[in-house]
């Protein structure tokens, strides 16, 4: 995904956190540094701000245009699916 955005080793990012969601981005003046394997960690101040706990899984979704890596909780992406599903209460439509 790093590899998506042209993020490379050195980079720096700045990370933003909340409701559940973590934002990256390339940003010169950064606190977070790309390091040579393509993965981010993310701090632990940032990760109790949107409610993540270590070893949780996480949704990561790409943006090229904005060069933005998103981290979604488990937890957000169930409401979006929950708040946008066409069915409802999980029984209509569905076949035996």
């Amino acid at each position: 995904m790093t590899s998506a955005l042209g993020w490379q080793p050195g980079d720096r990012l700045t990370l933003a956190a909340g409701a559940g969601v973590v934002i990256a981005r390339r940003d010169p003046g950064g606190l977070v540094i790309m390091p040579s394997r393509p993965y981010i960690v993310i701090p632990a101040a940032l990760r109790r701000r949107c409610g993540l706990r270590p070893g949780d899984r996480v949704l990561l979704a790409v943006f090229p245009a904005e060069e933005v890596l998103a981290v979604y909780s488990f937890a957000v992406v169930d409401q979006a699916l929950r708040a946008y599903s066409p069915v409802p209460d999980g029984r209509e439509g569905m076949r035996a």
